[in-house]
């Protein structure tokens, strides 16, 4: 069971058992320190935050675990959802997750999540390539959690209508293919990328990827939710600083 601390600060003096949960769409995977497999709990449309607290605690029940990373499939700023996601249920904003779970957690938006565990240095644009378009910039070591995905692309629809799975759908594969090879290489001309990395369920439905553009991993995204309550991120490439609504916390340094 997770355990009570007296404060965020004193977690973050040293490493703790953390506890990193991935909020989707269709899943919620789980997975704690020390372990190497990921649980699964299966979510959709009628997945409130409650339920969602209620099952994780159940399937984590023999987990130990002290603080928790919580990727949120929505915008997130100051720590705290700011919208309700499209495909879960409703009461998710304003919800309080440290309470629910008795002890510290720390919400990032699922794109950025995977993005600060895709991280290998440089100027990297992530896009994850799912039921919609999620989308995060590390630059100089700041993450930047964007919400591209809503942004007009043909007057008849935004980029995640064209190459989420809404796109993937009505166009099928071969015209979905290129529409995510046009938006992928406009956004990393637009961004100044010195590479984009893909995630997502339909990444991997992708042939060809033009030069700069790489698969990342669904499982990177437990890697960035264990980075968050990392004191000092030590990594040869690069540091990192987690930015949301214009608050910076450092997740790392650089080493010389």
């Amino acid at each position: 069971m997770a355990g009570r601390v007296k404060n965020d600060s004193e977690a973050s003096r040293r490493l703790r058992n953390v506890l990193v949960i991935d909020v989707g769409g269709t899943h919620v995977k789980i997975l704690v320190t020390g372990k190497r497999t990921a649980r699964k709990i299966p979510s959709g449309p009628t997945m409130t935050a409650q339920n969602m607290v209620e099952a994780v605690k159940q399937f984590a029940a023999d987990w130990s675990y002290e603080v928790i990373s919580l990727g949120f499939p929505g915008a997130v700023r100051g720590g705290r959802p700011t919208a309700e996601p499209k495909n879960l249920a409703t009461g998710w904003v304003g919800f309080d997750f440290r309470q629910a779970f008795g002890c510290p957690v720390k919400v990032l938006n699922d794109a950025a999540m995977q993005a600060l565990g895709s991280y290998e240095g440089d100027r990297m644009l992530f896009l994850g390539l799912g039921t919609g378009l999620g989308s995060a910039l590390i630059t100089d070591g700041v993450l930047v959690p964007m919400e591209l995905a809503h942004l007009r692309y043909r007057k008849d629809g935004t980029y995640e209508d064209y190459v989420g799975l809404r796109g993937l759908k009505r166009y099928g594969k071969k015209k979905w293919r290129r529409y995510v090879e046009d938006v992928v290489m406009a956004l990393k001309n637009a961004l100044q990328a010195d590479y984009v990395v893909l995630g997502g369920g339909n990444a991997k439905k992708l042939k060809q990827l033009p030069k700069g553009i790489r698969l990342g991993d669904n499982d990177h995204a437990f890697t960035g939710g264990f980075r968050l309550w990392e004191e000092v991120w030590k990594d040869e490439r690069a540091c990192c600083v987690v930015q949301s609504g214009g608050a910076r916390e450092e997740r790392g340094r650089r080493t010389p």
